[in-house]
């Protein structure tokens, strides 16, 4: 791992995953590009009249002095920082900046949920998760520390599931993290016996391991929702970190024929980080 991404618009949650990813770097010997994207309309910016033009150079000038401001944090001490302005808020280019600069890892900071308000749909956190060709780390609360020593992957072992397995298992392998994979078999139609839910999971891994020596890494949960049987096992086992799958541009993935989605992400106090499908 070698640079983060970090978008950065001012908020509580975004110094927490500032703060997240100044641990990674320092763990990694990683770059930081703190990113901050403007909400300047190109009316003002392409405007020919001389005031609106004035009008614009101040709100960047105002914004790059609010950024280096911001970035001015004691846990960034000894960490490489590029600060990274631009004018527009188009979510689609933080993963264009990633393929550009051959960046590993986005962090981003998120409220989740509280009460009945699902914060993290259709936020800004959502959005870049949409776009992002790369993991995404979503952080919830200040960090304490960057080892993810134990990680959650939720996975319903289907062929598309290949993918993201393959990528979440080269990251938590250079994160020095065991991984745990959990299976959570539901009542009614989705329900499948042991015979059937081993059968799936032992050409799942011959597929994408080309063996199956992660067998005894696979767990197998009993609950009424994905989202229960998922987060139950995270607490049992102290986890650090849940990883689930994304279908990109249509959001989080809905594993498990159709019955998990944003759920794990807006109510896991956890870390959540998102690999694409």
């Amino acid at each position: 791992m070698k640079k983060i991404i970090v978008p950065v618009d001012f908020s509580k949650h975004s110094e927490y995953a500032l703060e997240a990813a100044a641990m990674l770097a320092r763990k990694n010997g990683a770059e930081i590009l703190a990113l901050h994207m403007l909400e300047l309309s190109n009316a003002i910016i392409s405007e020919d009249d001389n005031s609106k033009q004035a009008e614009a150079v101040f709100y960047l000038k105002l914004a790059e002095q609010k950024f280096t401001e911001f970035l001015d944090r004691p846990f960034l001490e000894d960490v490489s920082v590029t600060p990274i302005v631009k004018h527009f808020k188009v979510f689609s280019e933080v993963n264009e900046i990633a393929q550009d600069h051959s960046v590993d890892l986005i962090v981003m900071g998120s409220h989740g949920s509280s009460g009945i308000k699902e914060l993290f749909i259709g936020s800004n956190t959502e959005k870049v998760v949409r776009h992002s060709e790369i993991p995404v780390l979503v952080i919830k609360n200040r960090p304490e520390s960057a080892n993810f020593e134990k990680v959650v992957f939720a996975c319903d072992f289907s062929r598309e599931a290949i993918r993201p397995y393959i990528n979440a298992s080269k990251v938590f392998q250079e994160l020095g993290a065991s991984l745990h994979l959990v299976y959570v078999n539901l009542p009614g139609t989705s329900f499948q016996s042991s015979a059937e839910m081993e059968k799936k999971v032992v050409d799942f891994l011959t597929v994408a391991d080309g063996n199956i020596d992660n067998l005894e890494k696979v767990h197998y949960i009993n609950d009424y929702s994905i989202e229960k049987g998922v987060l139950n096992f995270a607490n049992s086992i102290s986890a650090n970190l849940i990883a689930v799958a994304t279908h990109g541009r249509t959001g989080l993935a809905h594993f498990f024929e159709g019955s998990i989605s944003e759920d794990i992400a807006n109510h896991a106090t956890l870390p959540v980080m998102t690999f694409k499908i």
